[in-house]
């Protein structure tokens, strides 16, 4: 039993590193084509054995890694965070539309928050690690907020590890007004950046631009590759 924990514990870390992977190759395609990275930072987390037992125990899940497989999503996270609440649909589409991510379930907490005001998109995808007896589907829950979420939801998972999960009552609505400011400040920060991209759209698309290479040159290049008018081809 202890080697098949360790196992389903390596290849879920390895499902983390092929996730992870993918979200370090969107975050330098966005800084290098559009000059511009939606993903401010990126966090990643293991359950540990025991938290796996106890969530299995509380399930009332068969002890083994094929029920705890198929009971327990979570074992991996991922968690994203990034500048504005477009950003989060952004990243959640551009990386559950690759061909080799299989999406389970998603839930938009964003539109839809939880009761104590908790905002966040979480989505339960699936993908292939490769190992040396084949390809295995490993289960990875991703989260994407934006950074008042993530302080928010920091916040509020420390006032519940604090009070054991029985929080008083002005705390809980005291973390439900300040979920709300969060919200706030976050469709405001959203209208001055489409505002500020309104005004000069090439700050999130400088494709046309080729480093180390000056106007003049990049005019000389635009020009070849016209096409020449038919009485000069007809001539030549």
């Amino acid at each position: 039993m202890r080697e098949d924990f360790l196992r389903l514990q390596m290849e879920h870390q390895f499902g983390i590193d092929e996730v992870l992977t993918k979200v370090s190759i969107l975050q330098r395609e966005f800084l290098h084509l559009h000059q511009y990275n939606p993903i401010e930072h990126v966090g990643s987390r293991i359950k540990s054995t025991a938290s796996i037992l106890e969530k299995a125990l509380r399930r009332d899940l068969e002890m083994t890694t094929e029920s705890i497989r198929a009971g327990i999503t979570d074992i991996a996270g991922i968690r994203i965070t990034c500048s504005f609440i477009s950003d989060t649909y952004r990243v959640l589409e551009t990386l559950t539309s690759q061909s080799d991510v299989q999406v389970l379930k998603i839930k938009d907490y964003i539109k839809s928050p939880k009761a104590n005001g908790y905002q966040s998109l979480h989505a339960i995808i699936q993908i292939p690690v490769f190992l040396t007896s084949g390809p295995v589907p490993v289960t990875v829950e991703v989260q994407i907020r934006t950074i008042a979420m993530d302080f928010w939801a920091s916040l509020e998972h420390k006032i519940h590890y604090k009070y054991n999960g029985s929080v008083p009552d002005h705390l809980a609505a005291s973390l439900t007004q300040t979920a709300d400011i969060a919200g706030q400040l976050d469709r405001r920060m959203e209208q001055m950046h489409q505002e500020v991209r309104g005004i000069n759209p090439q700050l999130e698309d400088d494709s046309h631009a080729i480093e180390g290479v000056d106007e003049a040159l990049l005019l000389q290049m635009w020009e070849r590759a016209q096409p020449l008018p038919e009485a000069v081809r007809e001539s030549a």
